[in-house]
C-alpha cells in the first residue's frame, strides 16, 4: 500500500517490512525507512488514509531519518478486526504502543508526528508507559480531541443540531466511495482540501482515501464521532507543536487553537494559509520542515551521557566527579 504514489510522485525509498501485534493480536502493518542509526520518526496517517499518504515526508526525510510508518488498523495492509469492539481509541493506542515496542530499541527516543486520526491516536496514548519511553516530541496536524462533527463546516449550514445530524450522517455513510473520477475528486477535494490544491495532489489524496475498505471507513467514523480526549491532550507533557490549515473543513482551526491552549507544553501553533485537512499532502515542505525541527531540538541535541573525569584525591581520600 505504501507504494500506491510511486507511479504518480516518485519512487518511494527502500523499506523493511515489521509486523507488530497489539494487545488483541492484531497484526499492525509497518515499514521503515532510511538508516539504522539515524534519529527516528514515527508517522501516524488519518482516517481512510494508509502509510502512502506520508510519501513526501517519507522521500524526503528517510534520507537522514529513520522513519517509521504504519497502517492504522482496517487501513492498508493492517486487516480490520473481526470483533466491532476493536475499533476504538483504546485500540489506537494499543496498535501505536505496539509499532514503537517493534520498531525502536529500549529508552530509544523519537518524534511522532500524527495527522487526523493520527494525531488522536497520540492523544489517546499519551499516559501509556510506551508512549512515554519513546515519544520526545510530537507534532499534530489537522486534528482535534472532541466535537469533530459538531465543529465540522463540510456542510454549509449554521452550526447547531441539524448540522450536527446530516454531517455524522453523510461521514458515516455505508454507500460505497466508487471509482476515483473527476466527480469525485472535486467531492473530496471540498471536502478535505484547500480550493489551491494542486489537481495531482488531490488525485493522490482521492487515490488513498477510496482505497480504504467501507466497513472500515464506517467502523472508525463512529468511533471519531462519539471522540472525546480531551482528557489526553492534557497529558501530553512533552513538546507538542501543532500544524492546521486556514481551510480545513473537516478539522477547523478552532481544534488546533484549543489544542495550543490545552497542550501542558506547546512549541508553536501554524495555521497555513488557504490549505485544508490534508496537510502533509497538500503543504509537504512545511510539514517535513516542522518534523525536523522537531528532531533537531529534541532528539538529536539530547544530551549524551559524559563519563566522569576523576580529580586527585582530598585529603581525606575522597574523590569528586565531574559530569
Amino acid at each position: 500500500m505504501s507504494r500506491l504514489f510511486a507511479s504518480r510522485t516518485g519512487p518511494l525509498p527502500h523499506s523493511r517490512e515489521v509486523i507488530a501485534v497489539s494487545v488483541d493480536g492484531a497484526r499492525v502493518h509497518a515499514e521503515v525507512f532510511g538508516p539504522d542509526a539515524a534519529p527516528a520518526v514515527v508517522l501516524a496517517h488519518g482516517w481512510t488514509c494508509s502509510i502512502a499518504f506520508w510519501a513526501e515526508q517519507i522521500r524526503d526525510l528517510a534520507r537522514d531519518h529513520r522513519v517509521i510508518a504504519y497502517d492504522q488498523r482496517g487501513h492498508g495492509l493492517t486487516p480490520a478486526p473481526a470483533d466491532p469492539a476493536g475499533f476504538s481509541t483504546r485500540a489506537l493506542a494499543d496498535d501505536l504502543e505496539a509499532v514503537l515496542a517493534a520498531t525502536l530499541a529500549p529508552g530509544e527516543r523519537a518524534v511522532l508526528a500524527g495527522h487526523s486520526m493520527g494525531g488522536m491516536t497520540l492523544m489517546a496514548a499519551a499516559t501509556r508507559p510506551a508512549f512515554r519511553e519513546h515519544a520526545a516530541a510530537a507534532l499534530l496536524c489537522s486534528t482535534g480531541p472532541s466535537r469533530l462533527v459538531a465543529e465540522s463546516l463540510v456542510l454549509p449550514l449554521p452550526a447547531g443540531g441539524v448540522r450536527t445530524r446530516l454531517t455524522k450522517a453523510i461521514l458515516g455513510a455505508r454507500a460505497p466511495l466508487g471509482p476515483v473520477n473527476a466527480l469525485s475528486r472535486k467531492i473530496l477535494k471540498y471536502a478535505t482540501m484547500g480550493p489551491g490544491s494542486a489537481p495531482e495532489r488531490v488525485d493522490a489524496c482521492a487515490r488513498i482515501v477510496h482505497a480504504c475498505p467501507r466497513r472500515a471507513r464506517v467502523a472508525w467514523s463512529r468511533v471519531l464521532a462519539e471522540l472525546d480526549l480531551v482528557a489526553g491532550v492534557r497529558e501530553l507533557e512533552l513538546p507538542v507543536a501543532v500544524i492546521a490549515g486556514t481551510a480545513d473543513r473537516l478539522t477547523p482551526p478552532v481544534h488546533s487553537r484549543g489544542l495550543a491552549a490545552a497542550l501542558p507544553r506547546c512549541v508553536g501553533l501554524e495555521e497555513l494559509a488557504g490549505m485544508g485537512h490534508m496537510t502533509p499532502v497538500e503543504a509537504p515542505e512545511a510539514v517535513t520542515a516542522r518534523i525536523r525541527d522537531l528532531v533537531t531540538s529534541y532528539v538529536s541535541a539530547e544530551p549524551t551521557p559524559v563519563e566522569p573525569t576523576p580529580v586527585e584525591p582530598t585529603s581525606v581520600e575522597q574523590k569528586e566527579e565531574v559530569a
